[in-house]
């Protein structure tokens, strides 16, 4: 039962982040919409708004990866996949999820935290007039997505595991009642 709660405090997680980003969203849509209005309307031209969508598109994408991992709406080979066994697809997960997905989260945070820390260390901002300062506060989003990746891969891991030892029905959600 504890490896079925620690998935759904992990699913649980991984849906926050998913509003998280959703609301990054309608941010950059406003930020867009000021930008285009801006350019447009008034013939003006705000070199930090532009890179402001930029940073809301960045930090929007790389959080709502790990919504659309536990979602299952990660890219895979769907033809094949969606034809096997839920069984067989919780092997699959597990199996990719251990030797792809945590690796590779594992060495982007790693060279993500250099990464961010020589960007605050030489005070990197924009190199345009009129530009965001700061640029580290948008590289260090790199390191945490892929924490949070990694950690939305350990709900993945545990779903399989629950499948496979019949914690969880067939729709990968639903407990078994015993």
């Amino acid at each position: 039962m504890f490896l079925l709660r620690l998935q759904q405090t992990i699913d649980r997680f991984s849906d926050l982040l998913g509003k998280i980003a959703a609301v990054l969203f309608i941010l950059m849509l406003f930020n867009v919409f000021f930008d285009v209005a801006s350019r447009y309307i008034f013939n003006t031209v705000y070199i930090g708004m532009q890179e402001m969508e930029w940073h809301l598109y960045a930090a929007m994408f790389m959080l709502g990866i790990p919504f659309t991992l536990k979602a299952g709406g990660h890219v895979r080979v769907d033809v094949i996949y969606d034809q096997l066994s839920v069984r067989r697809r919780a092997w699959i997960d597990l199996i990719c999820t251990f030797v792809l997905l945590m690796p590779f989260c594992l060495l982007v945070a790693w060279y993500g935290v250099d990464f961010a820390r020589e960007s605050f260390q030489l005070g990197e901002g924009s190199g345009d007039p009129g530009g965001l300062p700061n640029r580290w506060i948008i590289k260090s989003v790199i390191p945490f997505a892929m924490f949070f990746n990694f950690i939305s891969g350990v709900g993945l891991a545990l779903k399989s595991i629950n499948i496979l030892s019949g914690r969880l029905k067939d729709d990968g959600y639903t407990p078994v009642q015993h």
